[in-house]
């Protein structure tokens, strides 16, 4: 065996030994389901390590492929390399120099189920697909109904608050809130819960009057890629009780109790007065009874 062929032997051998070794320095975590709203998107969570020192974007090359077949490529810096169903529709979010592979699938479809694995490439050095850490799509035709607070009896002229929320997969464009209560103001804050998982939320708060009982409040949610869901609570509000609901019915009762003292007042003074005029007619005809009387007593 010639000189250069023992050498080339011996570096197979330590490429094979290295790569052993440094496959060990390969990890990924990627959420191995996550599900996602048909039409929208999903944003695919994912960090990965890979041995050596760190290195910038432009040194490492990111792939996402088809478990069952490496050329059935998802996502490609060279978009030529992708396959037609998903041309245009993958992004990759993440960087690469921070060891982020976090991955977008706009417009999910209900066939983009996976599993999906991400690969890195390292030119003049190694890559490595990373297939015990693939990503399965559970693709979902109806969005999730919204969580909306439920509430008694609301006080007329009172601030309330009301906090509608969902859960959702697609942070680089989140859903919408809109509430049917006109002109109001409402904060939203979208959050990240976890495993692959957003929530959006908006807190609506508004002084109800006495016109908003007996109505109903509506949440609805407008997904990225046209669907929505809506919910609803009916409002009930208490009227606000305050001095002119006392002092208006006592001053009728007042009001009433002396007109009604005033008329006796003089019912009494005209009945005084009627009996004192009887009583003076009675006593000039005692007299002139009492004159004839004696007049007769003289004939």
């Amino acid at each position: 065996m010639s000189v250069q062929k023992r050498l080339l032997l011996r570096w197979l051998c330590l490429q094979v030994i290295f790569a052993t070794v440094f496959s060990k320095d390969w990890e990924a975590e990627v959420e191995p389901k996550i599900k996602g709203l048909v039409s929208s998107c999903v944003v695919v969570p994912c960090t990965f390590k890979y041995p050596g020192e760190q290195l910038p974007d432009s040194r490492i090359r990111a792939i996402w492929h088809t478990k069952e077949k490496m050329g059935d490529i998802i996502y490609h810096e060279d978009r030529t390399k992708v396959l037609d169903s998903f041309k245009g529709r993958t992004t990759l979010l993440g960087r690469l120099s921070e060891q982020n592979c976090t991955l977008e699938i706009d417009g999910v479809r209900d066939h983009d189920n996976g599993p999906f694995c991400f690969r890195a490439e390292i030119p003049t050095f190694n890559q490595y697909s990373f297939k015990e850490s693939c990503v399965t799509i559970v693709p979902t035709d109806v969005a999730d109904k919204p969580n909306l607070d439920k509430k008694g009896f609301l006080e007329e002229g009172v601030a309330t608050s009301f906090k509608c929320s969902t859960r959702h997969t697609c942070p680089s464009h989140p859903p919408t809130i809109t509430w049917s209560y006109p002109n109001s103001d409402a904060i939203v804050n979208n959050k990240d819960i976890g495993h692959g998982i957003w929530e959006v939320e908006s807190l609506l708060t508004f002084i109800p009057e006495e016109k908003d009982t007996n109505t109903e409040l509506t949440c609805t949610i407008n997904f990225h890629g046209g669907k929505h869901s809506t919910i609803q609570t009916p409002l009930y509000v208490k009227r606000k009780e305050n001095m002119s609901h006392i002092i208006i019915p006592v001053a009728a009762a007042l009001g009433t109790a002396l007109l009604f003292g005033v008329m006796c007042f003089f019912m009494s003074k005209n009945y005084k007065q009627q009996i004192h005029e009887l009583q003076s007619g009675n006593g000039i005809w005692n007299q002139m009874y009492r004159m004839s009387q004696r007049f007769r007593s003289v004939d």
